[in-house]
């Protein structure tokens, strides 16, 4: 767990990196799955999951329970890494309406723009999409089965600021509007 830097004198008022979820969507195209499937191993050593249309989309070719893409959820300082390469791929820039909710969501176009990755043929050209998540110690009491509790708004409440913050001091991103 990466806490952010700041001054602030209360520790559970520190926001830190909770998850990152990469998403790659191959639409109608069922073969190509596995290639999204063989990248997100490539980029993280996770093995990815599939996801599946809910329902028919006659206009997208789309049918009930088709095979549309693959997601993987990175943790803790897997995630950390994932994202530091992520955001340098995206050349360490962010619009600002890519923080939004608690959360940070942005695309990188094509995989090659990776450090360190080269052209794989067999995989093709995937774009992907990054969303990486940010908590508070404590937000747990809200999400736990047994004995929850509700955190107070400001605890439970992430600003955007406080978002832009923590990526400008422990990422260096550049925020443009």
């Amino acid at each position: 767990m990466i806490m952010a830097q700041g001054s602030n004198s209360n520790p559970m008022q520190q926001i830190f990196l909770d998850k990152v979820v990469i998403n790659i969507g191959v639409g109608q195209n069922e073969n190509l799955v596995e290639n999204a499937k063989a990248l997100i191993k490539k980029l993280t050593d996770h093995n990815a999951g599939t996801t599946v249309s809910k329902r028919r989309d006659p206009e997208l070719k789309l049918r009930k329970g088709q095979l549309i893409g693959a997601v993987s959820t990175l943790r803790k300082k897997e995630a950390y890494d994932f994202l530091k390469r992520a955001l340098d791929a995206n050349s360490n820039t962010l619009t600002k309406g890519a923080v939004a909710g608690n959360s940070l969501n942005f695309g990188i176009k094509e995989y090659i723009y990776f450090t360190g990755v080269k052209y794989d043929p067999k995989i093709g050209i995937l774009g992907m999409n990054v969303n990486a998540a940010f908590a508070r110690k404590g937000a747990r009491v809200a999400k736990r089965r047994r004995k929850s509790g509700i955190p107070g708004r400001k605890h439970s409440k992430i600003t955007k600021e406080e978002i832009m913050h923590y990526l400008e001091g422990n990422f260096k991103v550049k925020m443009q509007e």
